[in-house]
């Protein structure tokens, strides 16, 4: 069944327009009156789980659905693990916010580290931020979750780490190529929130790392092998979420 996501606060029996986004996905799907689709707010104000609708009007530019039923599903991950992740360049970093959503990060925050190629400020980064919070919805509505991920203003690494929430051991975790790394899986706590930082084209620069390694992360390696800056936090996630 279609599944869509609506800003405001879904109530049973509440007749609704669909927003914007959402219109244009039904008409690409050529949906008519009677159809059934499923519908979800995110969880941040609203009841959270999803709710099953009726489409009701087709208009040019609307579309009206009635909500018809709740239901308290959830397919989040057993943990909540937030990832700081240094600024790719071009498409790529859409496209690591689309799989970390799909594997089930809790938030992103876009990290404008010395090596990040793209560098935005005032309005762009705005709208690069509004970009990046859209993919995460249509990546949530592609694999079933009904709790969308934050994607948080981009900042660079000093502006970020002290708004971080205290955590314990192994629950501040640094992806580096430092000799000294032990393991993602030997590393990371076995239960609770965990904050995962991992660089840009190039990686992090010494001066970071070292910032983030008086800030109480513990670096950690994947293996032998270098991997690619949009692959890595996503090898990452993966282990830790699945």
């Amino acid at each position: 069944m279609p599944r869509f996501y609506s800003p405001i606060p879904l109530v049973c029996g509440a007749e609704i327009d669909l927003p914007e986004g959402a219109v244009r996905h039904v008409q690409v799907l050529r949906l008519q009156p009677g159809d059934a689709i499923t519908l979800f707010d995110g969880g941040a104000q609203g009841q959270g789980g999803e709710f099953e609708a009726i489409v009701l009007h087709m208009g040019r530019n609307s579309v009206r659905v009635r909500i018809d039923a709740h239901l308290a599903l959830e397919r989040e991950a057993a943990r909540a693990v937030h990832l700081l992740a240094g600024i790719t360049a071009g498409e790529r970093m859409d496209w690591l916010v689309e799989k970390a959503t799909e594997l089930g990060v809790a938030s992103i925050t876009p990290v404008a580290a010395e090596r990040s190629v793209l560098r935005l400020k005032g309005e762009r980064a705005d709208k690069k931020r509004a970009h990046w919070q859209a993919v995460a919805v249509a990546a949530c509505e592609q694999c079933g979750r009904n709790r969308v991920p934050t994607v948080h203003p981009m900042a660079t690494l000093a502006e970020v780490l002290p708004t971080l929430a205290p955590a314990g051991p192994g629950q501040r975790l640094l992806l580096s190529l430092r000799p000294e790394t032990r393991a993602l899986r030997e590393g990371a706590a076995p239960q609770g929130a965990l904050w995962f930082l991992s660089g840009p084209e190039g990686g992090l620069s010494a001066a970071e790392e070292a910032m983030a390694l008086g800030q109480g992360f513990a670096p950690v390696t994947l293996g032998p092998r270098v991997l690619r800056a949009e692959t890595a936090p996503l090898a990452a996630l993966a282990a830790l979420l699945i």
